[in-house]
């Protein structure tokens, strides 16, 4: 099995490509926008590609970032389900 990036890196991107800002991934994660941009960051140097481009106020996720975040926000959806139904 190949190494899976960090997991906090991937909550960051899906939260940030869920509301296409870090400011809002963060308020959603309960960290600083800071937080978000130094793991995104590191998700894409681990990744060796860029996931978004940071444009004028906004973000805009790359054919990378588009291809990558449908699969990360439903293994999280998963994650949280196995969760509640433990619970």
């Amino acid at each position: 099995m190949s190494r899976l990036p960090p997991l906090g890196a991937l909550r960051a991107f899906a939260a940030a490509g869920r509301h296409l800002s870090f400011q809002k991934a963060a308020a959603a994660l309960a960290v600083t926008p800071t937080a978000i941009s130094h793991q995104i960051k590191r998700l894409e140097d681990d990744l060796g590609v860029r996931l978004f481009r940071r444009l004028t106020r906004r973000l805009a996720l790359t054919p990378a970032g588009q291809a990558l975040l449908p699969d990360v926000a439903a293994a999280f959806d998963r994650l949280g389900g196995a969760v509640e139904r433990l619970r």
